[in-house]
């Protein structure tokens, strides 16, 4: 493809981006970047982005994506009560890495969710991206897990999901979201770099 060609093309569905996408990658872009600041605001604007994105992702055909921000959803909530206790003035749950242990259980939800969805998008659906969509799913879902946890690594699943997530929803026509993707790959990695410094600081 010529470069003055892809650029038509993506110009033109941006044209074509609808206004809910437009908010949803909004509101998902502010989370990212309240996530990177460690401020409990990225729960409440993370709440708004995935709620549209449930519905997108449905007539887009990315079930096991429409699924993960069900799955977002739940953690979100989970993530912001988890986030919000105090005691003794202090929060309760502090910027750490993982244990040995962890990384096991980690490992181990990966692979179930992996497996499992691309079990039920072959069988049950009519996506035509059933192994793409299910590895980003499982690694999402996973990094949102460790996000609620406050585990520096949730940013390296970020990372890891963002490079695969680009190129799939410009395949999906969702050039908008591709593009927010980008975006979240620069913060993730951001992400991990101003939590990794704060954790340093925090235990110096």
């Amino acid at each position: 493809m010529e470069l003055h060609t892809f650029w038509e093309i993506l110009y033109q569905n941006i044209m074509d981006t609808s206004i809910l996408e437009v908010i949803a990658v909004t509101f998902g872009i502010a989370s990212v970047i309240y996530s990177k600041k460690v401020n409990i605001l990225v729960y409440p604007t993370g709440l708004v982005s995935v709620s549209i994105y449930m519905y997108i992702c449905f007539f887009a055909k990315l079930y096991a994506d429409m699924g993960i921000n069900l799955v977002y959803f739940v953690m979100s909530i989970y993530g912001w009560y988890n986030w919000a206790r105090v005691k003794d003035n202090k929060k309760v749950v502090p910027i750490s890495w993982c244990t040995k242990k962890e990384h096991f259980i980690n490992v181990g939800m990966f692979v179930f969710f992996f497996i499992s969805l691309i079990y039920v998008l072959k069988n049950f659906t009519d996506s035509d991206v059933p192994v793409w969509d299910s590895l980003t799913t499982a690694i999402f879902i996973v990094g949102m897990w460790l996000m609620a946890k406050k585990k520096i690594e949730n940013w390296i699943l970020w990372i890891i999901g963002n490079v695969i997530s680009i190129p799939l929803y410009f395949y999906k026509g969702l050039v908008l979201t591709s593009v927010q993707f980008t975006v979240f790959l620069v913060l993730a990695t951001l992400g991990y770099l101003a939590w990794k410094k704060k954790y340093q600081s925090e235990n110096a």
